[in-house]
């Protein structure tokens, strides 16, 4: 590759050569676990039901704002999840009746884990 170069106002033509770097695989990581020891979870997010409503992010559950039972609207808060000091609230997708809530007030949460069955 040439590049034109401007050094106290003269021009010089440079020739450059780029190598490619070269990437290191880093392996898996694994968060949460301590030392070398660590196993990561074998939670897996292709066993929830296609009547589920998962966790966006992880973090911790706030508040459940329904029970078991209680019919629900397109968009109304069903949950409130806190990570990072940020609460982030969870709506339902469509209307419908929580027929089981997966998770209590405290619980943590990995991004893509069943909350609440519709």
């Amino acid at each position: 590759m040439k590049l034109k170069v401007t050094v106290n106002q003269t021009e010089y033509e440079i020739d450059v050569e780029v190598e490619e770097e070269e990437r290191q695989n880093l392996g898996p990581i694994i968060i949460g676990g301590t030392g070398s020891h660590a196993v990561p979870t074998t939670a897996s997010v292709s066993a929830v039901s296609s009547n589920a409503v998962v966790a966006p992010l992880a973090g911790s559950v706030a508040r459940i704002n329904v029970a078991e039972g209680d019919e629900i609207t397109a968009g109304q808060v069903l949950l409130v999840l806190e990570a990072m000091k940020m609460e982030t609230e969870i709506t339902a997708p469509s209307a419908g009746k929580v027929s089981a809530v997966l998770v209590e007030p405290g619980d943590p949460v990995q991004g893509g884990q069943a909350l609440i069955e519709l």
